[in-house]
């Protein structure tokens, strides 16, 4: 887990088979709050090591779930006041909002079966 305040350690950490789609301050409301389906949201950093090791996961997770689930990334440094709205203190963390609304935060580089089992919740 590393904490959002922490200098910059190294360079951008997503592998290139990554498919997850951007989201930031400006997209924050219209592709996460403004939809009425079931969104994953990755708040993550370049130089945060954790975030490496749950970024193919995560994208593994939006494959599967492909149709029933939408999933982005939100880089903290990029796009810091949502991350501060959300109380966002260390990362990786994983947010699910349905409906616009949040429903659950998951903390650190956890198992896939921790993510699955807190989408499977809400779909």
């Amino acid at each position: 887990m590393c904490v959002v305040q922490k200098p910059h350690a190294s360079p951008g950490c997503i592998p290139d088979q990554c498919t997850m789609s951007e989201v930031t301050e400006a997209t924050w409301k219209s592709l996460v709050l403004g939809v009425d389906s079931l969104v994953l949201v990755e708040f993550w950093a370049p130089w945060c090591g954790p975030c490496r090791v749950i970024h193919p996961v995560i994208d593994e997770i939006a494959k599967e779930y492909a149709g029933k689930l939408i999933c982005y990334k939100l880089n903290t440094d990029q796009s810091p006041s949502v991350a501060t709205e959300y109380g966002i203190r260390s990362i990786p963390t994983v947010m699910i909002f349905k409906n616009g609304e949040k429903k659950e935060a998951i903390i650190g580089a956890v198992p896939k079966t921790t993510l699955t089992t807190a989408i499977d919740k809400y779909l």
